[in-house]
C-alpha cells in the first residue's frame, strides 16, 4: 500500500494513525504504518519527553510523528487563569447541577483534574515543540489549521514535514499558501473536531484544490475497502483515529467506556460542542444531550468550554458514570465491535485493501481470476 508520500516517509503502508496513546502510536509504526502521537494532553514538557523517550525505544527505528493543537494567530499575554476568569458563573452552576442529577462523586481532596484542554494555548503548544524537535519526528500535524509561519519554518529547518487538517477546499488552499506539506482532508464522519462536508465529497475537492501537494483522506475510514476508495479519489494515504480506540494497546482506563464503544452503532455519535466549544463528533450521551437542552445555557466557545468541563469530565471518567460517559469517536464506531491488537487491525486493513483492488481489477478486465 505504497504511495509517493509513504515512500518519502519510509513507511510500508500509507496509513497514518492518530492516537493519544504512545503504545498505539509505536505499534502502528512497528506495523509499517505511521504512528502520530497526539500532544494536546501534555501540559508538562517533561511528560511529553518521557513518552517520546518511550516511543524511541519501542518503534524499532521506524518513523513516527506528533500532532499538536496550535492556533495560527498568536494571542499575547493571555494565560489559563485569564481564560478561567471569563467563564460565567451560570455555566459553572449548570455543570454542578448535571453532575448532581446523576450522583457523580467529587474528586478526592487535593486530586487534580486529569483531563484538561490546555494544549491549545500558545505557550503550551510551543513548549511541546521545544521538546519534539529534540526527537527524530518525521511529521508535525496541527489540528487547528496551519500553525504560525515561524513554526512551519522551524519544522522545515529540522527536516520535518508539516501537515494540517482541513474541512473544506477553502481551508486546504490556505494551508497550501502557508507552506504546509501535507493536507489532511477530514470529513464530517470523523471523530473529534470536524466540519460539515462528507469524506466522499471532500477528498477529491481538496485533492484538486492543492495539487500537487499530497492529501490524506480522513473521516469515517476503518476498512481496507475505504482506504482503496480514498486512494482512488486522489489521496496519497489515509488518516485514521477512532479505529484504534478499541485496540488492546489503547489506554482508555475504563472498561465501561470500551464496552460502550464496542456496543455502539454508526448512528450513536453526535457532532456536539459539549466537550471543547467547537463541533466535535463523539458518543451521544446524556452529557451531550444536556448541552443541547434549550433549558440550559448552551456551550461556551473554545477554549472556555474545555476549561469549564475539565473537572466534570474527569469525575465522569473516574467513577464511570455510564449515562454521561463518552469520548470523541467517529461514525466508524459501528465497525469497532471487538478488541484486537493494532497489528490485527492493520492486517485486516491491508487484506481489505487487496480485496478491493482485486475487485476493481476484475471489473476493469485486468485480472483473469
Amino acid at each position: 500500500m505504497e504511495t509517493e508520500l509513504s515512500r518519502t516517509l519510509g513507511i510500508e503502508h500509507a496509513i497514518f494513525g492518530f492516537t493519544p496513546f504512545p503504545a498505539v502510536a509505536a505499534a502502528l509504526s512497528r506495523a509499517g504504518c505511521f504512528g502520530v502521537l497526539g500532544a494536546v494532553r501534555y501540559t508538562a514538557p517533561d511528560d511529553l519527553a518521557r513518552d517520546l523517550d518511550w516511543m524511541q525505544e519501542h518503534t524499532d527505528g521506524r518513523p513516527y510523528g506528533l500532532d499538536v493543537v496550535m492556533p495560527a494567530k498568536k494571542v499575547e499575554g493571555v494565560g489559563e487563569a485569564d481564560v478561567e476568569a471569563m467563564i460565567p458563573a451560570g455555566h459553572r452552576a449548570y455543570v454542578r447541577s448535571v453532575l448532581a442529577e446523576h450522583g457523580v462523586p467529587e474528586l478526592a481532596e487535593g486530586e487534580a483534574s486529569g483531563w484538561r484542554i490546555t494544549g491549545w494555548m500558545e505557550e503550551v503548544a510551543r513548549s511541546q515543540l521545544d521538546v519534539a524537535f529534540d526527537y527524530p519526528i518525521g511529521l508535525l500535524a496541527n489540528a487547528l489549521g496551519s500553525p504560525p509561519p515561524d513554526v512551519v519554518a522551524r519544522a522545515h529547518e529540522h527536516g520535518v514535514l508539516v501537515a494540517a487538517l482541513a474541512g473544506s477546499a477553502r481551508h486546504a488552499r490556505r494551508h497550501a499558501e502557508a507552506g504546509i506539506d501535507v493536507v489532511v482532508a477530514q470529513g464530517y464522519e470523523a471523530g473529534g473536531h470536524t466540519g460539515e462536508i462528507a469524506s466522499m465529497v471532500l477528498t477529491p475537492e481538496v485533492v484538486d484544490a492543492v495539487s500537487p501537494l499530497p492529501v490524506l483522506a480522513a473521516g469515517g475510514i476503518g476498512s481496507g475497502e475505504q482506504i482503496a476508495a480514498g486512494l482512488a479519489l486522489g489521496a496519497q494515504g489515509v488518516w485514521l483515529g477512532s479505529i484504534w480506540l478499541t485496540t488492546t494497546e489503547a489506554e482508555l482506563h475504563s472498561r465501561a467506556l470500551t464496552a460502550k464503544l464496542l456496543a455502539a452503532g454508526s448512528g450513536d455519535t453526535v457532532r456536539s460542542r459539549a466537550l471543547t466549544g467547537k463541533p466535535a463528533r463523539q458518543l451521544r450521551t446524556e452529557w451531550t444531550d444536556a448541552w443541547e437542552d434549550p433549558a440550559g445555557p448552551g456551550p461556551l466557545p473554545m477554549p472556555l468550554q474545555g476549561l469549564l468541563v475539565a473537572e466534570a469530565v474527569s469525575r465522569i471518567q473516574k467513577y464511570e458514570v455510564d449515562p454521561l460517559l463518552g469520548t470523541p469517536v467517529g461514525q466508524i464506531v459501528g465497525r469497532m465491535n471487538s478488541e484486537r491488537s493494532v497489528r490485527q487491525v492493520v492486517d485486516e486493513l491491508t487484506r481489505g485493501f487487496e480485496k478491493a483492488v482485486d475487485r476493481i481489477d476484475r471489473i476493469a478486465g485486468r485480472s483473469a481470476s
